[in-house]
């Protein structure tokens, strides 16, 4: 897979536009991140410290304190399945392919569940389950007391759940996080991105949400200094910003719903408050159609989908509204 920023030169070099005259919608971030200010030049000298608040922040943030910092979520996905015992994975499909590809590399097996309920994964009665929440790409959710259940389900047979949650930030009161390697859910594992919400995906910050031990060994894989002086810096007076985050989860619900009302006329459509999600049989055209306008957008092979992202600016949105009227003639 492309990394993003391959995705988009590709797309420039493909259609002959330039890179500036592109409006990309292909990545669900965050378009108004949270602002970065002047840094300290001590945390540009200095090797990073444990030491810094970080940790205390993130646990204040995310209601636990048994979590590992990690140079985004990404690190925490490719590092994971080497520290579990070979197993069969069930995976809630379609799904973020950084996931299966991961676990697979690591010598498990994968079952794929397309659109299943937790229900019907735990029946599938695997060593572990692993979901997006909301899911990338479906927007599908699966409810808090229904993750949780599960959690203590697959608990009395000593399997483990993994949550991703990159999405989840705009909607807090639908995450686990807080029950994460708990005497309560010692078998959940959640991973946490600043990427997505806080628009910081360049910072490369994450955490791991898990039970002590697994996060000492997470810890001991991956050395020090995982993340760097100055992204440790900025994630802290990020996760400390509750002011921003109020507002920003008003508008981003707001502009959500924007999207998905826009959407609307052209297929079946499910949303966060971050993406929106088409299912059409004409997702290939209309991707093509509006790659041709310099409007990026992210299909799937597995399923006729193509994701939105928020524009950034109202000439987005106009820009993006006009491109959808043309493709309605396709």
């Amino acid at each position: 897979m492309l990394e993003h920023g391959g995705q988009l030169r590709l797309a420039a070099s493909h259609y002959n536009i330039p890179l500036a005259d592109w409006l990309d919608l292909s990545t669900g971030i965050n378009p108004d991140p949270w602002p970065v200010p002047a840094l300290p030049s001590d945390v540009w000298q200095r090797l990073p410290e444990s030491g810094d608040g970080l940790e205390a922040a993130a646990a204040a943030y995310y209601g636990n304190p048994n979590l590992l910092p990690v140079a985004g979520s990404q690190a925490a996905i490719q590092r994971l399945p080497t520290l579990m015992p070979r197993a069969v994975v069930a995976c809630i499909s379609p799904l973020y392919s950084e996931h299966p590809q991961a676990w697979q590399h690591a010598g498990h097996k994968l079952r794929f569940l397309q659109n299943a309920l937790l229900p019907r994964a735990l029946a599938a009665a695997t060593p572990y389950v692993l979901l997006c929440n909301p899911n990338n790409p479906t927007a599908d959710r699966h409810p808090q007391a229904a993750v949780i259940d599960a959690a203590q389900q697959l608990k009395k047979r000593g399997g483990w759940l993994i949550v991703d949650e990159a999405f989840i930030d705009a909607t807090p009161a639908d995450s686990v996080a807080a029950l994460a390697g708990t005497a309560e859910a010692p078998n959940l594992i959640v991973l946490r991105s600043l990427g997505k919400f806080f628009g910081l995906a360049g910072a490369r910050v994450g955490f791991i949400l898990a039970a002590p031990d697994l996060l000492a060994r997470m810890h001991e894989a991956m050395g020090p200094w995982t993340v760097s002086g100055p992204a440790r810096a900025v994630a802290r007076l990020a996760l400390q910003d509750s002011a921003w985050q109020e507002s920003t989860r008003t508008r981003l619900q707001t502009a959500g719903e924007r999207l998905h009302a826009l959407l609307a006329p052209l297929g079946e459509v499910k949303s966060t408050a971050l993406f929106a999600t088409l299912n059409t049989p004409q997702a290939n055209e209309l991707h093509e159609a509006l790659a041709r306008r310099g409007i990026l957008t992210r299909r799937f092979d597995q399923q006729p989908l193509l994701r939105f992202g928020l524009p950034g600016s109202e000439a987005g949105w106009q820009r993006l509204s006009d491109a959808l009227a043309a493709g309605r003639k396709i």
